[in-house]
């Protein structure tokens, strides 16, 4: 179990999230795993409060606000930001060529298969009458994890680290499109990796449901 601890300057970061989107879930569970305790204001994306806009005009989760004021829109930079600081179970990897490979990998991750994800849940916002090419075009990045997690029982180690936590919660999403046929498919060590994760207590942690924030709610902390 990671140790919490707050800030030097006693004031928490505000991590402005919402539980489902699976960038505010890379963050989330960077936060846990850094033991830094924040205040989260959880996001209904169809009704933003007026301060999360003021604060952030991309008006997307997940977006971190510092102790000292600075404002960090992007996901992979809140995980950074919170491993740089306090890193316990070691998620940030030792080795430069680990490091850059684990790069490459999420680029992938967050470009052609973020797009087919999106193509293959939601077709018909992309005109198209079904998302099977997508989902197909899919199973080229999830056959390269596979090739990877046959090797060790995590990406590139065998706990999990920073490039696990940011890829999983889009294997899930796309998982959980149709959870049958996924499991059907020729993917056991992807398909263990998964299981792994979702069954982990910092998994359900992160997951935990929250009230909708507003404008003077009262403060949450996370974790």
């Amino acid at each position: 179990m990671t140790t919490e601890v707050k800030p030097p300057s006693g004031k928490l970061p505000i991590l402005y999230s919402f539980r489902r989107c699976p960038y505010a879930m890379r963050a989330r569970l960077a936060l846990l795993a850094s033991g830094i305790q924040c205040e989260l204001r959880e996001v209904v994306l169809r009704n933003k409060p007026a301060e999360f806009l003021t604060t952030s005009p991309k008006a997307t989760v997940p977006v971190l606000v510092t102790p000292n004021g600075e404002v960090i829109e992007q996901s992979w930079d809140i995980m950074m930001w919170a491993l740089r600081q306090h890193d316990p179970a070691h998620w940030l990897p030792s080795d430069a060529n680990v490091f850059e490979r684990g790069m490459q990998l999420l680029h992938r991750c967050d470009g052609e298969f973020k797009q087919q994800l999106d193509r293959y849940k939601y077709p018909q916002r992309h005109g198209l009458e079904d998302g099977t090419a997508a989902r197909d075009e899919a199973m080229f990045f999830l056959a390269n994890l596979e090739s990877l997690l046959k090797q060790q029982r995590y990406l590139f180690n065998s706990s999990i680290g920073i490039f696990d936590a940011a890829i999983l919660p889009f294997v899930r999403q796309f998982a959980h499109v149709n959870i049958d046929w996924f499991a059907a498919q020729p993917l056991p060590s992807v398909q263990a990796w998964l299981s792994a994760f979702e069954n982990s207590t910092d998994f359900k942690r992160a997951m935990t449901v929250y009230p909708a924030w507003a404008d003077n709610s009262p403060t949450t902390v996370f974790p």
